[in-house]
């Protein structure tokens, strides 16, 4: 069986790349010139991808400018999105003219916490209840072996789950501008193994996961809990506005959300709103945030009110966002250049990050719906769209 080519000196240049082009030419006559196309150094790939042989370029888009009134984020940014669905940047774009001319959105980080959910096992129930109460009066030392391992990371507090024999353990910690899932998975390795060493009672075995972190995997547990950044958007919609651009009403978007909250109900989603997924997507991949992340980042809460005027309000909660402005993706060329259009690259900078992506993604919650309501959705894909 042919082998992919490898250098075991420096496998992160344009001659590997290279190498590695001919090879799939070699063995399936496909040359790859476009995927050989591209800008930047092959070595800053390094620690990002294994067997780097190119790029896959996915068209780039802006939206906006849409206004922030956040904590950290606060006025006017223009939002990068990469897709290949047609009408998805125009849409968004869409609900930004719209809640620009409202006034803005209001966004807030209510939580930030990243996890690692180790379980240990022991013989029986009560062994593994009394290791909880050990734990619980040992936490400072527990603590102190994790943030051992980082500079950044600090343990917050740690959750208990027991069921049969076992005790699954939820840490938490705050990462700074990392993601962070690396992070704990190296502090938490740490506090286990002291944890193993001076627990005084019998324990059959400990594993770092037993799976309560859902990583990358959307899970109850983190709507109610938050994993990454707990992020609430939220706006007032004045019903003259919504009539004259989304050609429909307040009265409408209140009535219909109650409608989708019970198929959203029906159909057992984690998300009642439209469509976070589009708009998380196309600016993970855009800003070199880990992309599997989606799977937890676009569960989401959308609620909506008509004031005692006959406007609307409407919100967002995103419980899991998980994003950084360091590590990771973000510092390859084109992900940098796209969070330097934001003000967002760097050491500080994530919260900022969370708040415009959360204003992003109601905007696209916004204008979805009303092209929906509008009768407006499928001749919008027809005109912009790929459709045929």
């Amino acid at each position: 069986m042919a082998r992919i080519p490898r250098s075991k000196e420096d496998d992160y240049t344009d001659d590997m790349a290279r190498a590695r082009r001919d090879f799939v030419e070699a063995q399936t006559g496909v040359t790859m010139p476009h995927t050989g196309s591209y800008s930047f150094d092959a070595a800053t790939t390094r620690g990002n991808i294994e067997h780097f042989t190119g790029v896959c370029q996915i068209p780039l888009g802006l939206a906006g400018p849409v206004r922030v009134n956040g904590e950290a984020a606060v006025g006017e940014f223009y939002v990068p999105m990469t897709t290949t669905e047609g009408t998805l940047v125009g849409s968004y774009n869409r609900g930004m003219r719209l809640t620009r001319e409202a006034g803005g959105i209001t966004v807030s980080v209510i939580d930030d916490v990243m996890q690692r959910a180790p379980v240990f096992v022991f013989a029986n129930a009560r062994e593994a209840r009394d290791f909880g109460d050990w734990l619980e009066a040992n936490l400072d030392a527990v603590r102190a072996a994790a943030e051992a391992t980082t500079s950044v990371g600090k343990l917050q507090f740690v959750q208990q789950f027991a069921a049969a024999r076992f005790r699954y353990l939820r840490l938490n910690y705050s990462t700074g501008d990392a993601a962070g899932q690396n992070m704990c998975g190296r502090a938490t390795r740490a506090a286990c193994l002291w944890i193993a060493e001076h627990y005084p009672g019998p324990m059959e075995r400990w594993v770092l996961s037993g799976n309560m972190d859902t990583d990358k995997k959307h899970s109850q547990i983190n709507t109610l809990y938050s994993r990454g950044k707990r992020v609430v958007a939220e706006c007032v919609i004045p019903d003259a506005l919504l009539r004259e651009q989304m050609h429909v009403t307040a009265e409408q978007f209140f009535v219909q959300r109650h409608i989708s909250n019970i198929g959203a109900q029906m159909a057992g989603s984690s998300n009642n709103g439209s469509h976070a997924a589009n708009g998380i997507a196309a600016v993970f991949i855009a800003t070199g945030q880990d992309e599997a992340n989606v799977a937890e980042s676009q569960s989401a809460i959308v609620h909506s009110e008509l004031t005692a005027s006959g406007d609307l309000y409407y919100s967002i909660t995103l419980p899991s966002l998980i994003v950084a402005t360091h590590g990771g993706g973000t510092g390859l060329p084109t992900q940098r250049e796209c969070l330097e259009v934001l003000g967002c690259f760097g050491k500080g900078k994530a919260r900022k990050l969370a708040e415009i992506i959360g204003a992003t993604v109601l905007c696209g919650e916004l204008s979805l719906g009303a092209a929906v309501l509008a009768d407006e959705w499928v001749s919008s894909h027809e005109q912009y769209g790929r459709n045929r």
